[in-house]
């Protein structure tokens, strides 16, 4: 390969890993770090920034770090570039997730640069969205785009609304009650200065009636977001799941989950992942049982037209320097 050619693939990647830092997290953990060595990116799991109550078997963690693998892939594409992809090449190093090499170069994927263009403008919105139905249309492009990423979706019907508000406030007692948990949630939501991650307060909702209850991220009672006049009644609810709970299963459910977030927010429609009831055993049982055969619910989205005027604040993230890191690109010869 030309030096020029190394240069530029290397360019290529570091972008990607930098696309990668606007990826949804869990409590907004940003769980992942990102090695650029050569011509190859590497995406290992940091369990250092694991929820050990909320989620002590690592679920969340890779979903959070499927859906920064999707945010790298995408942007590559949309530059034209073919993204080469090894998830978990080794199985004596399960926290090495995903090696990203390139292929050649091509015309720049529309598509992808479309999401690519929606990452910065993603947001959870935690607030009820408006009576507008979500067209079935554009449930059906989610639902699609989910099962080429390798996971699925399941459309939550209205005769089963109530059953997953049941399963939310099963999860909600279930942790509320659990003084570990609190003090977890603590931890996320009032962050150090400067810390670039976890749930501020100004986006955090006031509790408020709604079909399905969003998880109250300040039960102290110190939410600083208006709920607006939303309703949720014209939400949409789905469940994507996979047909296992493996790792390779769950990183694949974050990559999917990426695409629907983005291609969602690029349609116009605001966003909230729930993981309320997938991190609760019978909770999820319940989410089990709606899917109506053989899955294994990974978390719950809520998507809608926004009924709030005011926009979102930016949601913080870690540096690139704590994230990334980068071996020395050794002049050639």
């Amino acid at each position: 390969m030309m030096a020029t050619s190394a240069t530029a693939v290397r360019t290529a990647l570091s972008r990607a890993a930098r696309a990668a830092l606007l990826a949804p997290s869990v409590f907004n953990t940003q769980p992942w770090q990102w090695l650029l060595s050569g011509d190859t990116l590497t995406l290992r799991a940091d369990h250092s920034r694991q929820l050990p109550d909320t989620d002590p078997d690592g679920r969340l963690l890779l979903l959070s770090c499927g859906a920064a693998l999707h945010h790298a892939r995408t942007a590559l594409a949309a530059e034209g570039w073919t993204p080469v992809v090894r998830r978990l090449p080794d199985a004596a190093d399960p926290d090495l997730l995903a090696v990203v090499q390139i292929g050649e170069r091509g015309a720049p994927d529309p598509h992808a640069r479309t999401l690519t263009e929606a990452m910065p403008r993603r947001r959870t919105d935690r607030r009820p969205f408006d009576d507008v139905p979500v067209p079935r249309q554009t449930l059906t492009t989610l639902r699609r785009l989910v099962w080429l990423e390798g996971a699925y979706l399941h459309l939550v019907r209205p005769d089963q609304v109530p059953l997953l508000a049941a399963s939310e406030e099963l999860a909600a007692d279930a942790e509320t009650s659990d003084r570990d948990y609190r003090a977890e949630l603590d931890a996320w939501t009032h962050r150090p200065a400067g810390s670039g991650d976890g749930i501020p307060a100004e986006t955090s909702v006031h509790p408020t009636r709604r079909p399905v209850p969003v998880r109250d991220f300040d039960p102290d009672g110190g939410a600083d977001l208006d709920p607006g006049p939303g309703t949720d009644r014209g939400a949409a609810y789905a469940v994507l799941f996979g047909l296992a709970h493996r790792p390779l299963d769950l990183l694949r459910g974050g990559e999917a989950l990426s695409a629907l977030l983005l291609e969602a927010t690029a349609c116009g429609l605001a966003t909230a992942p729930l993981s309320d009831a997938v991190e609760v055993s019978w909770p999820r049982n319940l989410l089990r049982a709606m899917l109506g055969g053989p899955g294994e619910p990974f978390l719950v989205i809520r998507l809608g037209h926004r009924a709030a005027d005011s926009e979102l604040p930016p949601v913080p993230r870690r540096p690139a320097a704590e994230v990334i890191s980068s071996v020395p690109q050794l002049p050639i010869r």
